[in-house]
């Protein structure tokens, strides 16, 4: 299910905020491969104004409500999920691909377009009962934040909800997570 952020899209600020972050995207076409329309987040990284934007764009829906734990997957969600965790005064835990986790983890195989993979959380990073907020940079088909979110349940712990700075609605991967609340700052 798809929410939309605390703020109205109809807010004038709301707007030009909205504007001034997708003038910092860049489109590239047929890319990775032939057919498919990137949205290259590398310009809006580099300028600290839309970083900072962003970040508190992807945090205001949780400002008011209790977080223990902030995850996001390898590896932009890295990016997010951290600069999201520090705003809201709580821990991260990374959700990364096999191998990359020394100890005990949890692993969770899921489909892509052309065959499986799969993401891993150390078995001791959340505990059951914790209130977790999900953190990537994009929405397309579903795949990993669906990977994500049964990682976090496996371990016992409450999803607060999942929120990405882009949506792709045109591959309808919101509607993968429903019921959970997914907020997106722009939607393509």
């Amino acid at each position: 299910m798809s929410t939309t952020p605390a703020s109205s899209t109809s807010d004038p600020t709301r707007s030009s905020d909205i504007e001034t972050l997708k003038g910092l995207i860049r489109d590239v076409q047929d890319f990775p491969s032939e057919g498919i329309l990137f949205r290259d987040i590398t310009p809006l990284l580099a300028d600290a104004r839309g970083l900072a934007l962003a970040v508190g764009l992807m945090a205001a829906p949780y400002r008011d409500q209790t977080i223990d734990v902030v995850v996001g997957a390898e590896s932009r969600g890295f990016i997010f999920g951290t600069a999201i965790a520090h705003e809201l005064g709580v821990g991260f835990t990374p959700i990364r691909k096999p191998g990359k986790l020394p100890g005990d983890v949890v692993t969770q195989e899921y489909e892509l377009e052309y065959g499986k993979d799969a993401l891993q959380i150390h078995a001791d990073a959340i505990k059951p009962g914790q209130r977790v907020l999900i953190v990537d940079d994009l929405v397309a088909t579903g795949g990993t934040l669906v990977a994500c979110r049964d990682l976090v349940r496996a371990l016992g712990a409450d999803i607060v909800g999942i929120t990405v700075l882009i949506e792709l609605v045109d591959l309808d991967g919101g509607a993968l997570l429903a019921p959970d609340t997914l907020d997106s700052v722009l939607k393509y």
